[in-house]
């Protein structure tokens, strides 16, 4: 399936800021097998004085900017064509929790896709009892990790409630877990905290969803999302297979990736320092038009 996608995020801020140096981290990413990026373009307004580029750790495209000079808002808008594989259901090749554990023991790379870098905690995702209990009982009867993953990506969606208001891009996996609700990036840190803790690596998606109206409805500019998922490692025949709790689904044809990591903070839209005062509000739209 081929895709256009575009993204505008603005920022506007209450007093002039200057010496601003961001990392951006929106563009897609191509992945073997599974989406190939055709053409890519990002443009800032105002435009900075000094921008490079670089690929992460994790495979991640990172573009940095840098302004010397004061400005009262930033606009970050990309524009991609992306060709997506229509993925059908993996074949069922995982084997159990328990012989995961011992596969991951004779796993000796630590290449970026190796499982070891996502089974500890990391800065956004702690190991909270309460969440590995809560995993623990939902997988308990799961006869592979596929079938674990799966039934705990369920379960996630059934239990809790999508709640824009009722968490922001700092809530913990252990508040959102307490309140029951949270957007994408709480269920998939959930998710992640609950894997982590029975021994199963799993990771961050950051990407777009492409959204279906309603039957007869058109389709609203912009009406489409950044989103995230989770990507879970099912053993060394099946690799990582990714998993959208939000929607009680593994990840498909409507999921463009634009990179992973340990949570949220390793793919962050933009992180960066600047120099000011007051706040800032932010707004963002993004289109995800498939080209038929």
């Amino acid at each position: 399936m081929l895709y256009d996608v575009r993204l505008d995020l603005h920022y506007d801020y209450d007093a002039p800021v200057h010496g601003g140096r961001h990392l951006i981290r929106v563009a897609p990413i191509s992945v073997p097998g599974t989406q190939r990026v055709i053409a890519a373009s990002l443009s800032f307004e105002p435009r900075p004085q000094r921008e490079s580029a670089f690929t992460d750790f994790f495979g991640n495209a990172v573009t940095t900017i840098t302004y010397l000079t004061p400005h009262d808002h930033l606009d970050i808008r990309l524009t991609a064509r992306v060709q997506v594989e229509d993925i059908h259901p993996p074949a069922e090749l995982s084997p159990t929790v328990e012989r995961l554990r011992q596969e991951v023991t004779r796993f000796w790379s630590v290449e970026p896709d190796s499982p070891h870098h996502f089974l500890a905690e990391s800065g956004s995702v702690q190991l909270v009892p309460a969440i590995t209990a809560y995993a623990r009982n939902v997988m308990a009867d799961a006869p592979s990790v596929l079938a674990a993953a799966n039934e705990f990506c369920m379960a996630i969606h059934r239990d809790f409630i999508y709640d824009p208001k009722a968490t922001d891009v700092q809530t913990t996996p252990a508040e959102a877990f307490a309140l029951r609700k949270g957007v994408c990036q709480d269920f998939a840190h959930v998710m992640i905290a609950g894997l982590r803790g029975a021994g199963i690596p799993a990771g961050y998606v950051s990407g777009f969803l492409r959204t279906n109206p309603p039957p007869g409805k058109a389709r609203l500019e912009g009406s489409d999302a950044m989103h995230a998922w989770v990507r879970v490692w099912c053993g060394q025949h099946m690799g990582w297979v990714e998993f959208d709790p939000t929607n009680a689904m593994i990840a498909g044809g409507d999921h463009i990736s634009i990179g992973h990591g340990r949570d949220y903070a390793d793919i962050s839209p933009i992180v960066g320092v600047l120099k000011t005062h007051g706040s800032h509000e932010t707004t963002q739209s993004v289109d995800v038009i498939r080209v038929e």
